[in-house]
């Protein structure tokens, strides 16, 4: 039994075919090509041998095809020039962010923040007039908190 449904990709629209389960797309190419993206999609965020064979299939191409990139930008000369802005933009828009790198040295102290019992270290150790601090580090990318006269500031945390 036909009936009308809506494409998903184009809205339009159409009567579905008997023989096809669960229709969602038209017969044009560009909706045909939007359902197969999706399939894909789906196919690789759930399938591991899937994701296996595609990634060996490109590494197939790559193989084959050494100098693409090379022989595209050279062939495409407006490609070069766009992605030239386009970089200059994003690289504009990273300095109006801390960036930090994910993959970036820390500094490796042997002192973790948190709160800590300063004891004599002569006689019994189980005095009664321990102090109890609250140590913070403060890494030397933050030079406006390492100044002397912020050092006030430090007290504000909880």
């Amino acid at each position: 039994m036909n009936q009308m449904i809506r494409c998903a990709h184009c809205r339009r629209l159409i009567l579905s075919n008997p023989r096809v389960k669960d229709q969602r797309y038209c017969s044009q190419k560009a909706c045909q090509r939007a359902r197969k993206t999706l399939w894909q999609r789906q196919k690789m965020a759930t399938d591991p041998d899937y994701q296996l064979n595609q990634r060996d299939c490109q590494k197939d191409w790559k193989k084959r095809n050494p100098d693409y990139w090379q022989r595209y930008r050279s062939q495409h000369p407006g490609y070069i020039t766009r992605n030239r802005l386009l970089q200059k933009h994003r690289d504009r828009r990273r300095r109006l962010q801390n960036l930090a790198k994910m993959d970036a040295l820390r500094e490796i102290s042997p002192i973790k923040p948190g709160s800590y019992y300063l004891i004599p270290a002569k006689g019994d150790l189980a005095k009664m007039d321990t102090l109890s601090q609250k140590v913070f580090l403060i890494p030397t990318s933050y030079t406006d908190l390492a100044k002397k006269d912020s050092m006030d500031s430090l007290y504000a945390f909880p």
